[in-house]
């Protein structure tokens, strides 16, 4: 994982046991495929270090090759990946879960949306810890269900 801040390879092989020519090429092969851009240089004696970012905060990778014919998305169906991950889990009986349903307005279902939003990023941002790698899938979309008539007080 490249950090948040910018390095260069030279600063990335200090906590690396591999060679520095090792990182560089690597470093250079993701620069290559566009998951990294030169954001900084500097001088150092005859030789300019180049200081690299990222170019963007996530990337989403297919379990799939992609079909050549097909017409590539930006977004993929999260919820497809979240229904065939936890199945082990489930099986050992250490899957948590829930699932509600309730008639509400557009307008706030995209306030809850932007709440859930933010609890994404509190959990994208935890100190990573432990031996188990935990998959967190939420969501909130339209259902064909009936609506029922409101509550009579």
């Amino acid at each position: 994982m490249w950090p948040a801040r910018r390095r260069s390879s030279a600063t990335l092989h200090t906590p690396s046991v591999k060679p520095k020519s090792t990182v560089a090429h690597h470093v250079q092969v993701l620069a290559g495929n566009g998951l990294l851009r030169v954001v900084r240089t500097r001088r150092v004696r005859a030789v300019a270090e180049r200081f690299y970012g990222r170019t963007a905060r996530m990337f989403f990778v297919a379990a799939e090759p992609a079909v050549a014919e097909a017409a590539v998305s930006g977004d993929f169906d999260d919820f497809e990946v979240a229904a065939r991950e936890p199945a082990a889990a489930f099986e050992a009986g250490q899957l948590w879960g829930f699932i509600r349903h309730a008639r509400i307005s557009g307008d706030r279902a995209a306030r809850f949306w932007d709440r859930m939003a933010q609890l994404v990023d509190e959990f994208d941002r935890l100190p990573r810890s432990g031996d188990t790698t935990y998959g967190f899938a939420i969501g909130i979309h339209p259902t064909g269900h009936p609506a029922l008539p409101p509550r009579a007080s």
